[in-house]
């Protein structure tokens, strides 16, 4: 099945009150993985790749395996630039074939931002390609995207950045963060701006970003296993599950498929040191990454059975 839009995704998300599970890629065990728990919950799916991982594995390599995905595969499938932070970067990938692509200007002034925003919306959209554009700005660090604090979103802002721009859809801060240590203290997400926005863009769909909940799971066994990710707190998928009926279609997940794949690895090395082939440790973590997002789609997203 070929690549397909957001579009026909996030309408339907919209109005059923759940969200699509954006899931970042960086090798075949994790490609595998999204897309056999895509196939039994009867979801659809967006991959999406981050300007280090497209550096890591090379867009012909993560093109490649997209392809052998697609094969095998009826499910709607979305390719997506994550953090794009150039219109350069926006421009590459899509001539090389994916289907939306998000340009974060965040890192700009808010004039800066509409102006690179607008010129990717201008190029992509004379190509049938989507763009995701981010206003507000998340704290932590992801792959090459850092901040040091949340900038969040403005709603009035936010109406006037989507007129102007024309972007599709927009990734919007209310206290998420990059990375593995979201909170120090009690969770907290501001729903009452998520619902401003939501309300002054209506039918308009918006993205959470840093949305992982750092599954206490995978905490506990890369710990108890060698690991020293001490202190880590994700977002309680609770509040992803209440983020998807106030306009979010699309929840950003990367750190818990990291945390899932290295527990599982480092599990396997203290209790088979004498195993040295690649396969008999990245097939447990594969296995890992089809389990936790199998859970995410049917228990925190809403979106199996959604095709």
């Amino acid at each position: 099945m070929p690549l397909t839009s957001p579009r026909e995704m996030f309408e339907r998300a919209y109005h059923g009150g759940y969200a699509i599970g954006a899931f970042n890629v960086n090798n075949m065990e994790i490609i595998q993985g999204i897309i056999k728990a895509g196939e039994e919950e009867r979801s659809p799916l967006i991959l999406q790749v981050s300007a280090g991982a497209r550096k890591y594995a090379g867009q012909t390599y993560i093109m490649k395996l997209m392809e052998a995905a697609l094969q095998e595969t009826d499910l709607p499938v979305v390719l997506h630039l994550d953090h794009g932070q150039s219109f350069e970067i926006c421009r590459d990938v899509i001539q090389a074939g994916f289907t939306s692509v998000m340009i974060d200007g965040s890192h700009l002034d808010f004039e800066a931002n509409i102006a690179l925003t607008r010129q990717v919306v201008d190029y992509a959209h004379d190509r049938g390609v989507w763009v995701e554009a981010e206003l507000g700005r998340l704290a932590g660090v992801e792959d090459e995207v850092s901040s040091e604090e949340n900038v969040f979103t403005d709603p009035d802002e936010a109406v006037e950045f989507v007129e102007r721009t024309g972007c599709d859809s927009l990734a919007v801060a209310i206290g998420t963060s990059h990375g593995a240590y979201k909170f120090k203290g009690e969770p907290r997400l501001d729903f009452e701006r998520l619902e401003n926005i939501s309300s002054k863009l209506p039918n308009f769909p918006l993205v959470l970003h840093g949305a992982s909940s750092v599954l206490p799971e995978f905490v506990e066994m890369a710990n108890r296993y060698g690991g020293k990710v001490s202190d880590a707190k994700g977002v309680p998928e609770d509040f992803l599950r209440r983020a998807a009926s106030s306009g979010v279609c699309k929840i950003n997940i990367d750190t818990d498929i990291r945390l899932a794949m290295t527990a599982v690895i480092r599990r396997f090395f203290q209790e088979t040191p004498e195993e040295f082939d690649p396969r008999k440790y990245l097939g447990p973590a594969r296995e890992a990454v089809r389990e936790m997002v199998g859970h995410k789609i049917k228990n925190v997203l809403g979106s199996s059975n959604k095709m």
